[in-house]
């Protein structure tokens, strides 16, 4: 077996099943992964790590959608912006030299594992969330949608626009831009907020995987056996994400997290 394929499903693998455990935040380490385990740069990688959200949140997705959860049309609106902004981050990654383009990298992921970090903290110790204002999307819980106003809309646009331009420049799904964005914009309950993401990170990956073909970066004979793996890694996953899933394995995934966006930095600098 060529090398190239045996390696990239193993990584696939491995993000798959972060991905059953963690949700489609683990997806953040398909770059450096990829990176690592065979020498692709982040705007190599990129689009191949984003063939990886959009599998696993497509599959949220519609099982969100089959339960209801997901509000579909604040999803599509945000997902209008972000496939708006993604080409212009795959635009600007392909013309970014690799050094600080890892060096965003690694800052962008040093974030997210260190609010995942203390996330898991709080829902440890117990400490409720803070007292806040109403947000400017109230849902209408007779009817069970969103009441749409210029504020919201404004707001949701937003988040979109900078998930998916950062979709596009990192390779990352950006739920991590979406779902904080969700909770301090709307009052939808915690379940509804991550299916709405995955509507979003399906759409805008979906967007960027398409162009990212068009364009001509995307290493195929990688991505194929890394989606693949992925696949098998998240139905794998899925077994044990009830029993190994919670608190706990979120510190672990940020501590992970945390020191793979250390050796990233360390490597990018002079």
């Amino acid at each position: 077996m060529d090398t190239t394929l045996f390696v990239g499903c193993g990584l696939g693998f491995v993000v798959g099943f972060l991905l059953s455990l963690t949700g489609a935040g683990g997806a953040i380490l398909s770059v450096p992964l990829l990176g690592f385990g065979l020498h692709l740069t982040v705007a190599q990688a990129g689009p191949i790590g984003l063939l990886a959200v959009c599998l696993s949140s497509g599959v949220g997705a519609l099982l969100a959608l089959r339960a209801g959860i997901l509000r579909y049309r604040a999803a599509s609106f945000m997902a209008l912006f972000g496939l708006i902004l993604s080409p212009f981050g795959l635009w600007l990654a392909t013309r970014v030299p690799n050094r600080p383009l890892t060096i965003i990298f690694s800052l962008v992921l040093f974030f997210v594992a260190s609010r995942l970090l203390y996330q898991a903290y709080r829902e440890l110790k117990g400490i409720p969330d803070d007292a806040r204002r109403p947000p400017p999307c109230l849902l209408n819980q007779s009817i069970g949608r969103l009441i749409w106003t210029v504020p919201c809309a404004r707001s949701l646009a937003l988040a979109g626009a900078v998930a998916g331009f950062f979709s596009g420049l990192l390779g990352v799904g950006g739920g991590f831009i979406i779902v904080p964005s969700l909770k301090r914009v709307t009052d939808l309950p915690i379940q509804s907020i991550v299916a709405t993401s995955l509507g979003v990170l399906t759409i805008v990956s979906f967007g960027s995987v398409v162009l990212a073909s068009v364009s001509g970066t995307m290493i195929w004979n990688v991505a194929i056996p890394f989606a693949s793996g992925a696949l098998l890694g998240m139905l794998t996953g899925r077994r044990f994400s009830q029993k190994i899933s919670g608190p706990r394995l979120q510190q672990f995934f940020a501590v992970f997290a945390l020191a793979i966006a250390l050796i990233m930095l360390v490597q990018a600098l002079p």
